[in-house]
């Protein structure tokens, strides 16, 4: 694809943020959540929603497919989910006497897969190969998703009776961890105008695409186009070599970490119309992108301590370039 000109920019990133407003018609009070999706896709990553039931996470998800204009699918994940029901499986065809294949769930641009840590991890890794490699293989062959491609994936913290906790390698799929919180009172009595006004979660009513997939496209480019000095991809690594010498860290951020990182910071830096990534970006991406990917000690954890303080801590006592 040709370079698109400034003003071509300019025209993509309204487009962007006229996301954003298209949501807020129908989520209050989560800004941030849905900020973080719109950097993730950008970025072409994957977004884990932590947080308790009743604070809207499977909504933010509807609604931001909706307003990206994008198809979407929902898998509710259980324990007796099979990999089949996720990524598709062979079906014998009884008129040709051969097996095809009859594609799952995840042949979609957003997948929202709620509450992921309710299967288990044999279903869990059915999605590595479709997060990281965009393909889902069977039967010898390799089927490209659809592009975009992002998986939204969700899980409750405070319950944890038949849950099966995600293996780090499947972590660190994922581009970032948003903690998704209760409103303000005032947002909260939002919530409750819109529903005594008729709003209608199940048909999403008000909410349109605004942006299409050429355009999407076109902004993950711009964003992967943003220029990164050496000083600033230096600062990337000292970040992540002081999560890796932290006290209470058992495992630090990894170079996949740092790059995912970088992917972050280049398409916030973008969406805020800066030609080139900052510190003050990388400082901004940093929680929601290594969160998921810091050990914690059991002595720490015990004593209380959070993979955001540790990270907090790390930002404080790293220089930054000038």
């Amino acid at each position: 694809m040709n370079a698109t000109t400034p003003t071509d920019d300019d025209s993509l990133r309204q487009a962007m943020h006229r996301v954003r407003t298209e949501v807020d018609k129908a989520v209050v009070g989560q800004a941030g959540t849905v900020t973080g999706l719109l950097v993730a896709l950008l970025a072409r990553g994957h977004v884990l929603l932590e947080g308790v039931p009743g604070v809207a996470k499977t909504l933010v998800v509807r609604s931001f497919a909706r307003a990206v204009g994008l198809d979407t699918k929902r898998v509710q994940f259980t324990p007796d989910l099979m990999p089949g029901d996720v990524t598709g499986s062979l079906v014998y065809d009884a008129r040709t006497g051969e097996f095809e294949f009859r594609p799952g769930p995840v042949f979609t641009h957003i997948l929202l897969a709620d509450e992921i840590n309710r299967t288990p991890p044999k279903t869990q890794a059915a999605l590595l190969e479709a997060m990281e490699e965009r393909q889902v293989s069977a039967d010898g062959a390799s089927r490209t998703l659809p592009d975009p491609f992002l998986v939204a994936a969700t899980q409750n913290p405070i319950e944890h009776e038949g849950t099966y906790t995600l293996p780090e390698a499947q972590l660190d799929r994922f581009l970032m961890k948003l903690v998704v919180g209760m409103p303000e009172r005032d947002a909260e009595v939002s919530v409750l105008r819109l529903h005594a006004g008729g709003f209608s979660p199940r048909l999403l009513t008000g909410v349109s695409a605004v942006v299409t997939a050429d355009e999407i496209r076109a902004a993950q480019d711009a964003a992967a186009r943003v220029q990164v000095t050496d000083d600033v991809l230096g600062y990337v690594v000292d970040l992540a070599r002081a999560t890796r010498s932290a006290p209470s860290v058992e495992l630090g951020a990894s170079p996949r970490a740092a790059t995912a990182l970088l992917a972050a910071a280049k398409a916030w830096a973008w969406l805020n119309a800066s030609s080139a990534v900052t510190p003050d970006h990388v400082q901004t991406m940093l929680m929601p992108t290594w969160r998921h990917r810091l050990q914690l000690r059991p002595d720490a954890q015990m004593e209380g301590v959070t993979a955001d303080a540790v990270l907090q801590s790390v930002v404080q006592q790293t220089r930054v370039p000038i």
